[in-house]
């Protein structure tokens, strides 16, 4: 199985090639990619990109989890806010 190395949350990570962002943050134990106004957690709900529960930061861009495969040496950051 061929692997790629990620950053997750400040954390190296290996991860299978071929997965989405949401599926490499659901195998590392903590699907959160998020924080509501309210401060609770949030996660891919829908997993088709409509719900936009799953907005991550990768490599300094804003993106869908759930429609965002994973690449060699992608840096991923939990988004801060709800509006980010």
């Amino acid at each position: 199985m061929t692997t790629l190395n990620l950053i997750i949350k400040g954390e190296p990570c290996d991860v299978p090639a071929g997965i989405s962002v949401a599926a490499a943050l659901a195998l590392t134990g903590d699907g959160v990619t998020r924080r509501s106004v309210s401060g609770e957690p949030r996660a891919p709900f829908c997993g088709m990109g409509v719900c936009q529960e799953c907005r991550v930061t990768v490599n300094g861009r804003r993106v869908l989890a759930c429609q965002t495969e994973c690449q060699p040496d992608m840096v991923i950051e939990r988004s801060q806010h709800a509006n980010v």
